[in-house]
């Protein structure tokens, strides 16, 4: 009997890379989510954990990693669901909201002034004076 074998889609290295490029997502996606969450964490956020699959059923139903407003009880409340990384549900008032915000806008100017160090510091290497570079192998 004659055996035919069809051609990968993909060669080998292509599927590596492309699969470490995934996992590399997944970890910036969840470096992210947990940054968040100690930021909402030190807001004042209370964080619930879906421990039974109808509170996972329930969590998963919500906007995932956005913080959206929720009525309760005639007050507002801050909800922050994560049903991937921490299977949990953040909750917060109007003052531990606007405490994350303060603290997210914190982290986004120490990310700002950290891209410019970095580029001004590779803008001071002044690579001409190295000579040329390359050929790459």
């Amino acid at each position: 009997m004659f055996r035919i074998e069809t051609p990968s889609l993909l060669p080998h290295t292509t599927r590596v890379l492309i699969a470490a490029l995934v996992a590399l997502f997944t970890v910036a996606c969840a470096g992210q989510a947990m940054q968040t969450e100690r930021m909402l964490a030190a807001a004042g956020f209370q964080m619930r954990m879906a421990d039974t699959p109808e509170k996972l059923a329930r969590l998963a139903k919500l906007t995932q990693r956005e913080l959206m407003p929720k009525m309760k009880d005639d007050s507002l409340r801050y909800v922050y669901a994560d049903a991937e990384y921490c299977k949990c549900l953040y909750v917060g008032t109007e003052k531990a909201y606007q405490r994350y915000s303060r603290y997210a806008l914190k982290q986004s100017q120490v990310n700002a002034n950290l891209a410019a160090a970095q580029m001004n510091e590779d803008a001071s290497l002044n690579w001409g004076m190295w000579g040329p570079w390359g050929p790459w192998y």
